[in-house]
């Protein structure tokens, strides 16, 4: 593949992604997202912000040591102790590490948000990218809100930058400011200004917010002003109306190579669905049915018209073929016959690296839904495994549920808990709205929380009757965190309840609240 014309895929799910409220991922679900992003054959991963907790610093380190193939980054503001500590938490991807450094530009932060001269900040744009060196080879440069900077001065930071050694200059779009045709003129204007650009010994990178819908449109128009890096997100997760969906940027490169120039990226397409199916369950958030490439309706043709056409020829009325980016791809359904060795075997080939304890676990699942349903699912094996990766350290664990509802009944719900540690079980019963309500009550009465239920959402797993129900709820404890509970089964209530108290044992161990500053 030409170097010239390759895009490079940066993949920041896991940073910019992940810090969307309520889709935070403890280290097992952050690690299976990686394995499934180098399944992809993104070409960079952002596996997180190293110095802002001991846990984003971990989750990095371990993804720099376990995943092979992606170069492995790590986010740090101008700062020499966010510096030192990405460069220690990528230096396990040797060769692979990447620390990705950032500091705003624009006037508006330079006045009210850093309060600094523009010399003072190139001197410390250039101090950061050098000591960004002293630990790694690659340093990418970010100049925060470079969307809304002025473009002489923007001009001279890029030329600063790279001349201290960066070789990659991202420009972000950090407010979703941008429309696509200022935008490309922006990116035009850099490539020619600056001749590293123009030689390929630093590429320009663009990472574009969603705020006015513009995230995918920007992006693409960057990359025909000269852009050679797309910073993206699997479902265009993210902070607030979310980053450029990856799906879509792979997408419209491969099918409409025509007009984007023979432009390439080398993005394993046939993964999409999967990785996009992952990260929703993995953040607790629901891909809209409408969503494009990956929505539950972006190959359904309800119109009569639209379905004699497909028929008559599928390039009528479809522009990708839905096998292409993973839709349709299922395996034959195992049932409650299936032995341990079969369960362990569709794991693998599911792409799940699990330990015999985490195969032991969720086969001992697998008879338990084998023994309420006909056929076990591709779908609903994932889902068994999606939730043996999202357990979290139980300090309360449910031993009975028993809920009474009805037309002419009050809700209630019977709940015994047990607390880790304690050899005895605690019981309690609470009326509410419904049976669901009604057992969260109880379930906060016994806990001692007082949660405040901000979204649920209840979903089929796979199909008929006897699929396997997912609930994702998101929960406020009074912090200004939102937490995200999960659970998967046959039975609803017993399924939100458990979600629940998965909400609740999530809160009891996240140790404080965790808070994020302004990042690209």
């Amino acid at each position: 593949m030409n170097k010239k014309n390759r895009i490079m895929i940066f993949d920041t799910t896991l940073r910019d992604g992940e810090q969307c409220p309520g889709a935070s991922m403890n280290l097992r679900e952050k690690l299976e997202v990686g394995r499934q992003l180098a399944r992809l054959k993104v070409d960079v991963i952002e596996a997180g912000f190293p110095v802002i907790s001991d846990g984003d610093f971990e989750a990095v380190q371990t993804i720099a040591r376990e995943i092979k193939g992606p170069v492995i980054t790590g986010l740090a503001r101008c700062v020499a102790k966010d510096i030192d500590a990405a460069g220690a938490a990528v230096k396990p991807a040797g060769k692979r590490g990447r620390i990705h450094v950032f500091l705003a530009t624009s006037k508006i932060h330079r006045e009210f948000k850093l309060g600094k001269a523009k010399d003072e900040i190139i001197r410390l744009a250039v101090e950061g990218v050098k000591r960004a060196r002293t630990h790694v080879s690659s340093v990418e440069f970010s100049p925060e809100d470079g969307s809304r900077t002025e473009p002489e001065f923007l001009i001279d930071v890029c030329k600063a930058v790279v001349a201290a050694g960066a070789t990659v200059v991202n420009i972000p779009d950090t407010v979703g400011w941008a429309v696509p045709e200022q935008y490309a003129a922006l990116i035009a204007q850099l490539y020619n200004a600056v001749p590293e650009f123009k030689s390929g010994k630093a590429i320009i990178s663009v990472h574009c917010h969603n705020d006015l819908g513009l995230a995918v449109a920007n992006s693409l128009a960057a990359i025909k002003a000269g852009a050679r890096q797309v910073e993206c997100t699997v479902n265009g997760i993210g902070e607030r109306a979310g980053n450029a969906a990856l799906e879509e940027i792979v997408m419209a490169l491969k099918t409409r190579g025509d007009f984007f120039g023979g432009v390439e990226c080398g993005v394993n397409a046939k993964e999409i669905v999967k990785a996009s199916r992952l990260v929703s369950r993995m953040s607790g958030l629901v891909v809209q049915r409408s969503k494009a490439i990956v929505g539950e309706n972006a190959f359904a043709h309800s119109s009569g018209i639209h379905q004699d056409g497909i028929l008559k020829k599928r390039e009528t009325y479809e522009i990708m073929d839905p096998q292409d980016v993973g839709w349709g791809l299922t395996e034959l359904p195992l049932t409650k016959h299936s032995g341990r060795a079969a369960v362990a075997v569709r794991l693998k080939h599911l792409g799940f690296k699990m330990t015999d304890a985490d195969v032991a676990a969720i086969f001992a699942r697998f008879k338990e839904i084998g023994d309420k349903k006909k056929f076990v699912y591709d779908d609903d094996l994932t889902a068994l495994v999606e939730g043996q990766i999202t357990e979290v350290p139980e300090t309360w664990s449910m031993d009975y549920i028993h809920v009474t509802c009805g037309n002419q009944t009050m809700p209630t719900a019977t709940v015994r808990l047990r607390k880790r540690g304690s050899a005895d079980a605690v019981q309690d019963a609470s009326i509410g709205d419904g049976p669901v309500d009604a057992a969260v009550k109880a379930i906060d009465r016994l806990a001692g929380t007082a949660g405040k239920l901000l979204d649920y959402t209840l979903r089929s797993v796979s199909e008929g009757q006897d699929a396997l129900g997912e609930v994702t709820l998101k929960v406020n404890f009074g912090s200004r965190d939102i937490v995200t509970g999960k659970g998967t089964g046959t039975d609803i209530v017993e399924t939100s309840a458990r979600a629940y108290l998965n909400a609740v044992n999530r809160f009891f161990g996240s140790g404080g609240e965790k808070s994020h500053d302004a990042q690209p």
